[in-house]
């Protein structure tokens, strides 16, 4: 089989091998399959019946939906017409989606369901360029101007009876590694979204190298779960039509334990915030049971700590150390498994930084994560950890035929075919992210160790400088405070100050959880946060942290906020990364009011 250079060349080789579905999603309470003749036909017929609608090469056509097939089907049809996809987050509101849509110039979009739908009708007349809207599950009363995915499926097909498929596969060849495929807007963190230029040949790149590096096999099931609109989630998925596995998608965030159990996959991809939370949930329910099996819990961690070397080596298992793994296994870490559906082989980490803690807690449970690095922009992979060589702590070699270099300031640069071409419209960002010689500029800190594995140390913007001109990473001490089974999200504060603070959004569930045998009775969570004795209880986490810090590291003052930070509030991006200057604006009183008497607090320390 000759190597794909386009994502249409993915298409061709996805439709070739054969499998009970490619994909699979929930409906009506039941999981639906998508055969391989109904998704190859369906994309050839989509593709035809946006040609027929006026989509031109190049022309650049919205996704706004939720994972199910119809995005899948939707972007192949897109690119095999020859135009450019532009993913959108359907967590965003109406003026962001519109100026994207205005950004890329998208003459056409095609959303999920009446939410997606009414976002679009009210930004309409905001958005000159869009000419075509089509909806996947529409209204009873489909407003004028919007056409269904099923119908225009069906004038697809009837084009096509008319004409011969000729103009499809012309058009499906006609794509170059060179040609866009993809406007991915990256949620940044401050300013407006940036439209990273994707092409076919990026993106493909990372699909043919990182193939033999993940184990995925032809008959095996994927559950997708990040976004599509996430690059990272849909390079994999890509992956995982291209190596003739099945693709099941998610219901949504709050149903993946469900969706887990019923589809039993043994692959997925996710980011930390999930691996967090799901750790949570299994100390939470361990902390109320009996003390015989919190005693067995315990034990089984000793053990789980004990194998860890051998587990993240591969080495076998000898003497006691064997028995006493078979032991935990049965009475603890099978519970573990079987809450990930009982079969997951491997599981893929990324979009932000897995803590070496977080890493050990599942590794040493059996659970194979391999964390990996990237960015929207690098397509996304650009080193990962593999079955056979990884490292706790770190994010893995370097994926085969790019470059990687560490500037002089540890900035982490990157040179290859996954770079995309630049940012839409917008040559100034280009030149300050990709120089001269071609070398793209991650905004991460790190290091290569002698072995060749990489290490993220920080975010370069995000650096706290802070009064007396020290650099202090911000990332693992949050880290480290997000350890604590009381901390939610933490955001560091400091940058020109004379010492650290934290805004701490508390893990509420396990403090409302405690609250009783605290002795704290509140009704709101705002009462939570302003009581004495939960104050004082995460005063002594951050005095347990502070005790091996450096004292311009230390925490000094804290406060807690009464709800988590939101995509709505405009706090954290898509994909979950604190919008520091958002908060750092937003919160300015409560900041302020840590620094209240600033000279006193760092003279006493």
């Amino acid at each position: 089989m000759q190597e794909p250079k386009t994502l249409n060349d993915i298409y061709a080789v996805t439709c070739s091998i054969d499998r009970p579905a490619i994909m699979k999603s929930k409906r009506g309470g039941k999981w639906v399959d998508v055969s391989v003749p109904e998704f190859r036909d369906t994309v050839r017929w989509l593709s035809s019946a946006l040609h027929e609608l006026g989509v031109k090469p190049g022309d650049r056509v919205g996704i706004l939906s939720e994972n199910r097939p119809e995005w899948t089907i939707a972007d192949f049809a897109i690119l095999t017409a020859g135009g450019v996809s532009v993913p959108v987050y359907p967590t965003l509101l109406g003026w962001q989606i519109e100026y994207i849509l205005n950004d890329a110039g998208t003459v056409a979009v095609i959303c999920s369901n009446q939410e997606q739908l009414d976002k679009v009708l009210e930004i309409r007349p905001h958005v000159p360029c869009l000419h075509t809207i089509i909806v996947c599950d529409p209204p009873a009363n489909l407003p004028a101007g919007v056409k269904t995915y099923h119908d225009v499926v069906e004038a697809g097909r009837r084009w096509e009876a008319a004409h011969g498929p000729n103009w499809f596969e012309q058009s499906r060849t006609r794509a170059t590694p060179g040609d866009l495929a993809t406007l991915v807007y990256t949620s940044g963190t401050t300013g407006n979204p940036k439209g990273a230029m994707l092409t076919h040949g990026n993106i493909t790149s990372n699909v043919v190298t990182v193939r033999d590096i993940v184990p995925f096999r032809t008959g095996d099931t994927a559950l997708s779960i990040l976004p599509l609109s996430h690059i990272l989630e849909r390079m994999t998925d890509f992956l995982f039509f291209y190596k003739g596995g099945t693709i099941a998608y998610a219901e949504n965030v709050n149903k993946v334990a469900d969706n887990l159990a019923e589809v039993r996959p043994q692959y997925f991809a996710a980011v930390p915030r999930l691996f967090e939370k799901m750790r949570s949930r299994i100390l939470d329910n361990v902390a109320t049971a009996p003390a015989v099996r919190q005693k067995i819990f315990r034990w089984a961690l000793g053990v789980a700590e004990e194998r860890l070397p051998m587990m993240v080596e591969k080495k076998p298992l000898t003497g006691m150390l064997k028995i006493k793994s078979a032991i935990a296994d049965k009475l603890v870490f099978s519970k573990i498994v079987e809450r990930l559906g009982g079969n997951v082989k491997y599981v893929v980490s990324g979009g932000a930084p897995l803590s070496a803690d977080l890493a050990a807690f599942f590794i040493g449970a059996g659970v194979e994560i391999l964390e990996g690095y990237g960015l929207t922009e690098t397509s996304p992979v650009i080193a990962v950890n593999r079955p056979d060589k990884r490292r706790i702590g770190s994010v893995g070699p370097i994926i085969p035929g790019i470059e990687v270099k560490i500037a002089e300031d540890g900035e982490i640069l990157t040179r290859g075919p996954h770079v995309m071409k630049g940012y839409w419209n917008n040559p100034d960002a280009t030149a300050q992210a990709i120089d001269a010689q071609g070398w793209f500029h991650t905004g991460d800190i790190g290091e290569i160790d002698r072995d060749g594995f990489l290490k993220i140390t920080d975010r370069k913007k995000d650096i706290i400088i802070n009064a007396y001109g020290k650099n202090i990473a911000p990332q693992p001490l949050e880290a480290l405070l997000k350890s604590s089974p009381y901390v939610g999200t933490p955001v560091l504060i400091g940058d020109r100050r004379k010492f650290l603070t934290a805004l701490i959004v508390p893990n509420f569930e396990k403090l409302e959880r405690d609250a009783a045998s605290l002795g704290v009775s509140v009704h709101s969570r705002e009462e939570l946060v302003n009581n004495e004795r939960i104050r004082a209880l995460i005063q002594d986490e951050i005095d347990r942290f502070n005790q091996n810090l450096d004292r311009q590291e230390k925490i000094r003052r804290f406060a807690l906020l009464p709800r988590d930070f939101t995509i709505e509030e405009d706090e954290i991006t898509p994909s979950l990364k604190v919008k520091r200057k958002v908060i750092d604006k937003k919160y300015k009183q409560v900041i302020d009011s840590l620094y209240a008497d600033e000279n006193l607090v760092e003279a006493s320390a």
